[in-house]
């Protein structure tokens, strides 16, 4: 059986995660390769899509000319007019369209698949021709609300906090609903005539997303959790982890992690100010991600980004506790590395986080998406911190995401299909 996973980048946590299954495949035995729009890593068994042939290249110049001259009609949904809808969105995510340049069916890796394996490929698979030249079963595991959406990656429902502390309702503009209904109609239609198609979800509130949208409640669904590499994220020394990284040993640390504040989804102001309210000299935030994105503080540390998982593993065994403060997010690759270090978790009651924290065993989940819910729980964890057993907490996360619970269920669903 050859599978060929399909990633627009191999780096991101949507990336790390198809890499992971990838290579969990490969231990099992199974004949699995990787095809990147954009390849940075030596991963082994991947490859990078190969640039447009000149003839392609030559194409979309004249077509590009051919519009500026008028002879070719211009269509007004195109990649400059959602520019100007991402450049209006300050503080949401990233929009994509569902259209390339790259006609994957050509590849000979394509070619000798049995299955192939869709994972975060906005901006690589171009839905008009892959899915009207596509011949062969299809999996697609979901990172993401936007293979179902119109052309953003999460219905973002918030867009900051309000000065009592309140997420503040987003508002959408009617550009913004135009295009959305615009593209998922076009998606309906690269749809109409294909079958073979499996959704994978890594949580139960993403299955239950997709299951009851427009696009693909006609396919069947399965919900199988990302797997992690637990000889690598485990419980290490708390002590020597925090001389490693430069860490205070005498306060207690809270970890943060995402690769820009700016983004409302990831939560960061509601964390800011509940920290601000503790006003609790003995606490220490260390953040990792993007510097210079937050205000300077003497009890605030900025790692910067961290690639390397080792160091990561570190970073989760220095904190007392990891919070993860999104306001809407699928099966957060940090919350279950930290876990798996022992490491305590306090989040938002949404999305798939509140599948994994149970209050009081693993972390906290908040009562509701609020600053003071945020404090409140940040207090209690400060007053009990002692009940939480850093080995009980690894050896229950690893029984459910481990790599190899998560490639054997891979397996028995490419054999069903």
């Amino acid at each position: 059986m050859k599978v060929l996973h399909l990633s627009t980048y191999d780096q991101g946590g949507a990336a790390k995660a198809s890499i992971r299954l990838h290579e969990g495949l490969l231990k099992e035995g199974v004949n699995s390769k990787i095809l990147f729009k954009v390849k940075t890593q030596p991963i082994v068994n991947s490859f990078q899509i190969p640039n447009i042939s000149l003839k392609q290249w030559i194409e979309n110049k004249l077509k590009r000319l051919g519009k500026i001259l008028k002879i070719i009609p211009i269509d007004e949904h195109t990649e400059g007019e959602i520019l100007k809808v991402q450049r209006q969105r300050h503080g949401l995510g990233l929009l994509t369209l569902p259209t390339s340049h790259f006609d994957l069916i050509q590849s000979p890796l394509y070619q000798e698949a049995d299955i192939i394996h869709l994972h975060w490929v906005a901006n690589f698979l171009d839905w008009k021709t892959f899915f009207a030249k596509n011949t062969k079963p299809i999996v697609w595991t979901l990172h993401d609300q936007n293979p179902f959406l119109g052309i953003e990656h999460y219905a973002e429902r918030f867009i900051g906090v309000d000065e009592n502390g309140a997420p503040i309702p987003r508002k959408y503009t009617e550009i913004e609903l135009r295009e959305s209904e615009y593209w998922l109609n076009y998606k309906k239609k690269c749809l109409q005539n294909v079958k073979n198609l499996h959704i994978v979800t890594p949580s139960q509130w993403l299955l239950n997303c997709s299951k009851s949208s427009e696009l693909f409640a006609q396919y069947p669904h399965y919900h199988i959790p990302y797997g992690f590499p637990t000889d690598i994220f485990k419980p290490l020394d708390q002590k020597t982890c925090r001389e490693i990284l430069g860490l205070p040993l005498d306060k207690k640390i809270i970890l943060f992690v995402a690769d820009s504040v700016e983004n409302t989804r990831k939560g960061f102001a509601f964390l800011k100010k509940a920290l601000e309210n503790l006003r609790n000299e003995n606490l220490c935030l260390c953040a990792i991600g993007s510097k210079t994105q937050l205000q300077q503080h003497k009890n605030l540390i900025e790692l910067g980004k961290i690639v390397d998982e080792r160091l990561m593993a570190m970073a989760y065994s220095a904190a007392d506790v990891f919070v993860i403060p999104s306001l809407e997010d699928n099966l957060p690759n940090t919350m279950i590395e930290a876990l798996l270090c022992g490491t305590p978790v306090i989040g938002f009651p949404t999305g798939g986080i509140v599948e994994v924290l149970r209050n009081g065993e693993n972390g906290y989940i908040c009562k509701e998406i609020s600053v003071q819910s945020l404090q409140l729980n940040i207090e209690k964890f400060l007053a009990n911190f002692t009940i939480f057993n850093r080995k009980q907490i690894f050896s229950t996360t690893l029984n459910l995401y481990a790599l190899e619970v998560q490639a054997k269920r891979y397996i028995q669903l490419y054999q069903n299909i």
